[in-house]
């Protein structure tokens, strides 16, 4: 095992999107189908790419890669005074939308050759969704093993 990287990316955490799809109203591809990320998850992923590169290693990792992601989003603000602490102490977790793999895809896709070659790289990975006074999203990767 290498020794951890840990990221910190300040920020309300943006989900990845499903995909959108048009039609190509030009050229020899007119009428063909394409898809694309909403407007949302592709700024958020350039945002991405932009913070981890300032932390981020000499050259991207090789091998098979753990990953620990936390995602830290806003207290409500429809929360009491009294379920505002709880949920800034850990005891309330967001059990809404969006989903956990939703944020893992993102935050994947826009990791690639920055903190990886590919994430295809990653063999573990683990999701946790909090609140926060803060949010954030932290994200610990490290190599493990050998490759295949």
């Amino acid at each position: 095992m290498s020794e951890p990287i840990h990221l910190i990316i300040e920020g309300e955490p943006v989900a990845q999107g499903r995909p959108r799809a048009g039609k190509i109203n030009r050229g020899r591809l007119r009428g063909q189908t394409v898809l694309y990320d909403p407007e949302k998850s592709k700024d958020y992923k350039h945002y991405l790419k932009f913070a981890a590169s300032q932390q981020a290693p000499e050259k991207p990792l090789e091998g098979p890669l753990q990953l620990v992601v936390h995602i830290y989003r806003s207290i409500p603000k429809s929360f009491s005074k009294k379920k505002t602490a709880a949920a800034d102490a850990g005891q309330i977790r967001p059990t809404t939308k969006p989903d956990a793999d939703n944020y893992l895809k993102g935050i994947s896709d826009a990791l690639n050759k920055i903190i990886w070659q590919d994430d295809s790289q990653i063999v573990s990975a683990t999701v946790e969704k909090w609140y926060s006074q803060q949010p954030r999203i932290e994200v610990i990767v490290q190599t493990i093993g050998e490759t295949a």
